[in-house]
C-alpha cells in the first residue's frame, strides 16, 4: 500500500469544545465523532460544525486539529438546521401546487428561511395554500434521506433546471460527488445539513413574498422570492410573531415618515437618505454628544474629501478588497472613487508630519461619510444605504499605549450605550489564520485586550479567529427594547496600514518605529443607529433629542398672548406655540401623535396665577406649576441626556 493511501486512515486529533483532544481515524464522520465521545451523544446527533463550518453529520473529518462541535435537538445550531429542512418543504409544496417552476436557492436564515424559484407567478393571497401544503408534508413525516451520487448523474437528474445545474457546476469543482437530499417523491441538491425526517419541523408560517436577483447581481433574472419561519413548537412561533408584530409597529420606515424624520427619493437615488429639518436636529445632537467625549478624550477634529485617486485606495488594499462595492469613475486619465472607509484619509494626514514619540497618541475625529455600492435589493430605509456618516476615531499608539487607550475608548463606548438605556455584550475577536503582524505583536496585543476586560470584570467570550486580518479587536453587540440584537460599537488594532502607509515615529532610541493604528467608532454609522434608536425609542425620543422639546397650548384665543409668554422663557428649548384654532383635546392628541415629551397648558387660571399646567406623553399631568421650577428641571434632563422624560414621575 502506498504512503498517501495510508496516511488517509491513520489518526488524528481533533479538538473538542471544552478543549480536550479526541483520537479518531481520518475519514471519521462527525457522527462517527460523536459515538467515540458516547454511544448516546451519536444516536442524538443531527448535524456538526467542523472548524466553525455547518455541515451534515455524514461529512468526513480529514484535517488534523479540526474543532469538532455536535449538533442535537437541543444545540443552538438545530433549529438552523429544521429551518433549512422547512425551506426544502416550502420548495415540494410550491412544485406539488404549480407546474413547471425553476428551483433556485433556499437556505436558512437568522429568522427563519425562505426559497427562490423562476416561473412562479403568486401574490400574497397564495401563501395560506402553500402554507397548508407544506403543513400536510411535515404531518406526513417522510424521512429525509441523503444519497451521494456523481456529477453525471446529478446533471442527468437536473436536466430541467437550470439553476441547479448553475449550481452544480460550483459543487462539482470540490469533488467527484455531490448529495442530494429527498423526501417522499421531491428531491432537491443540496449540502445539508438536514433534520431526520420532516415530521421533525414544528410550527411554520410564511410571511411574505419578495422579488430577488438571481444570485443577487441586478444583471441576472428576477425571480420570486418566498419567506418563511419554523420553530420548534406554536408558542415559539407565537413569541415570534408577537415580536415581529411589535417590530412592526416600531418601523423606523413608518415612524420616520410621520415624524418627517427623513426619506429616500427615486428622484435622488436609491440608498441616498435625505433629512428634513426634525431628523437632522436629533443628528445634530448625536454628533454633539459624540464631539463632547470625543475632545474630553484629547481628539482632534479632521476633515477628509469624499473623493480620493484609487492610487490611495491601492495603497490601502481597499482597491483590491472593495473594488466591487466602490463607485468608480474617470476624470480625464485618472482614476477616482468615492470613499468607502475614512481610515486612509487619517493615515494620510499622520504621514504628513514627523512625529516623536513624546507626540504620541495621536488620536483623530471626524463625522467622515462613506459610500459603498450595495446591491439595490439589500437597501432598506437607512439600515442599509449607499450613502452613510461614520462617527470615526484613528489613533495612531506605541504599542506599550495599547492598553491605556483601549481603556478610554471602551468608556466612551460604554457611556454611549447607557446614555441610550441599551445593554450590550462584549466578545474578544482573535488572530485569524490569515493575518500581518509578528507573532509578538498580536501575542501582545491580545493579552492587553485580555487584561482590559479583565481589569473591567467584563463578562466576554473569545471568537477563536474573528479578528480582523491587521489585527484582534472587542465587538460590541447590543440589546433594543424588544429584545433584537445588533452589531454595535468595535475598537480594532491595525498593524497593516501603518505598514502599507509606511507610518512612523522616532522612538527613545532616535530609531524609527511604526505606530499601531486603532479605528474606533461609537456609534458605527449615523444611520444605523439613528435607526435603531427610532425603532428602540418607537419615535419617542427623551427630551434631550427629541425635535421638538415642549409644545405649549393655550386653552383658548384669549390664552395666545401669555401662552407666546411662556414660549419666551423656553428659548434655550426647542418649544413651539399650538395657536390654531381647535379645541384643547385635538391639540393634546396632535401633540401625542407628534411624541412631543411635555405639553404646557395655559387658560384662564394659569394666567392668572402666572403659572403653567404641564403634561407628558404618558398623560401624566400637573397643575399649578412654577415657571422657573419646571424650567430648571427640563434644563437637567437635557444637559445630563436623561432616557425618558421624569417630571412627573
Amino acid at each position: 500500500m502506498s504512503q498517501d493511501a495510508n496516511s488517509e486512515h491513520d489518526d488524528i486529533a481533533v479538538v473538542l469544545p471544552d478543549g480536550s483532544e479526541l483520537h479518531v481515524e481520518r475519514g471519521s464522520t462527525v457522527e462517527d465523532v460523536a459515538y467515540e465521545i458516547g454511544p448516546g451523544l451519536g444516536s442524538d446527533t443531527v448535524a456538526g460544525r467542523i472548524d466553525g463550518e455547518l455541515v451534515a453529520k455524514e461529512q468526513p473529518v480529514t484535517e488534523d486539529g479540526a474543532r469538532i462541535e455536535i449538533v442535537t435537538d437541543g444545540a443552538d445550531d438545530y433549529l438552523e438546521v429544521m429551518r433549512h429542512s422547512a425551506a426544502h418543504c416550502l420548495a415540494q409544496a410550491v412544485e406539488r401546487l404549480y407546474d413547471d417552476v425553476q428551483l433556485a436557492i433556499g437556505p436558512p436564515t437568522d429568522e427563519g428561511f425562505y426559497y427562490d424559484f423562476d416561473d412562479l407567478d403568486i401574490d400574497e393571497s397564495d401563501l395560506g395554500e402553500i402554507e397548508a401544503e407544506m403543513e400536510a408534508i411535515i404531518e406526513a413525516d417522510y424521512d429525509i434521506e441523503r444519497e451521494e451520487v456523481s456529477v453525471d448523474e446529478a446533471r442527468e437528474r437536473l436536466a430541467d433546471q437550470e439553476y441547479k445545474l448553475e449550481l452544480l457546476e460550483e459543487f462539482a469543482e470540490n469533488g467527484e460527488t455531490v448529495t442530494f437530499y429527498s423526501q417522499d417523491e421531491w428531491e432537491d441538491l443540496c449540502a445539508g445539513p438536514h433534520v431526520e425526517s420532516t415530521g421533525e419541523i414544528g410550527a411554520v408560517k410564511l410571511e411574505e413574498i419578495a422579488a430577488a436577483y438571481w444570485r443577487g447581481d441586478e444583471a441576472n433574472p428576477m425571480q420570486t422570492r418566498v419567506y418563511g419561519t419554523a420553530f420548534e413548537d406554536e408558542s415559539d412561533l407565537e413569541e415570534y410573531l408577537e415580536r415581529k408584530r411589535e417590530a412592526e409597529k416600531r418601523d423606523h420606515r413608518k415612524i420616520g415618515n410621520e415624524m418627517n424624520l427623513f426619506s429616500i427619493q427615486d428622484v435622488t437615488g436609491p440608498g441616498l437618505p435625505l433629512y428634513h429639518p426634525p431628523g437632522k436636529t436629533i443628528l445634530r445632537e448625536l454628533e454633539s454628544f459624540v464631539e463632547d467625549l470625543n475632545l474630553d478624550a484629547g481628539y482632534e477634529y479632521v476633515e477628509t474629501p469624499h473623493v480620493f485617486k484609487t492610487d490611495l485606495w491601492q495603497e490601502s488594499g481597499h482597491y483590491e478588497n472593495y473594488q466591487d462595492d466602490m463607485f468608480i469613475f474617470d476624470v480625464g486619465d485618472d482614476e477616482y472613487g468615492l470613499k468607502p472607509m475614512n481610515c486612509p484619509g487619517h493615515a494620510t494626514i499622520f504621514d504628513d508630519s514627523s512625529w516623536s514619540y513624546r507626540d504620541l497618541p495621536i488620536r483623530y475625529a471626524e463625522n467622515g461619510k462613506v459610500y459603498r455600492k450595495e446591491q439595490r435589493g439589500e437597501l432598506s430605509g437607512l439600515s442599509r444605504v449607499w450613502a452613510f456618516t461614520i462617527d470615526d476615531g484613528h489613533l495612531f499608539v506605541r504599542p506599550e499605549g495599547i492598553k491605556s487607550e483601549v481603556e478610554q475608548i471602551m468608556d466612551m463606548i460604554d457611556e454611549v450605550l447607557s446614555t441610550f438605556n441599551l445593554d450590550y455584550d462584549v466578545a474578544l475577536a482573535t488572530r485569524p489564520e490569515k493575518s500581518v503582524g509578528s507573532d509578538e505583536i498580536w501575542e501582545k496585543a491580545e493579552s492587553q485586550l485580555e487584561s482590559v476586560l479583565d481589569a473591567r470584570d467584563e463578562e466576554y467570550d473569545i471568537e477563536p479567529g474573528d479578528g480582523a486580518f491587521y489585527g484582534p479587536k472587542i465587538d460590541f453587540a447590543f440589546e433594543d427594547a424588544i429584545g433584537r440584537r445588533w452589531d454595535g460599537p468595535t475598537v480594532q488594532l491595525d498593524f497593516n496600514m501603518p505598514e502599507r502607509f509606511d507610518l512612523s515615529y522616532v522612538g527613545k532610541d532616535n530609531e524609527e518605529h511604526q505606530p499601531v493604528m486603532i479605528h474606533r467608532a461609537l456609534y458605527g454609522s449615523y444611520e444605523r443607529f439613528f435607526m435603531v434608536l427610532i425603532e428602540h425609542f418607537e419615535g419617542n425620543f427623551p427630551p434631550w433629542l427629541a425635535p421638538e422639546q415642549v409644545r405649549i397650548l393655550p386653552i383658548s384665543d384669549e390664552n395666545k398672548g401669555y401662552a407666546y409668554r411662556v414660549r419666551n422663557e423656553f428659548d434655550e428649548f426647542r418649544a413651539e406655540v399650538d395657536d390654531r384654532d381647535s379645541t384643547l383635546e385635538r391639540k393634546i392628541r396632535a401633540a401625542h401623535d407628534d411624541r412631543v415629551p411635555y405639553q404646557i397648558i395655559v387658560g384662564d387660571n394659569e394666567e392668572e396665577d402666572g403659572d403653567i399646567s404641564v403634561r407628558d406623553r404618558s398623560e401624566s399631568q400637573e397643575h399649578g406649576v412654577e415657571i422657573d421650577e419646571f424650567r430648571d428641571h427640563l434644563r437637567t434632563e437635557v444637559d445630563q441626556r436623561r432616557s425618558a422624560p421624569t417630571f412627573l414621575k
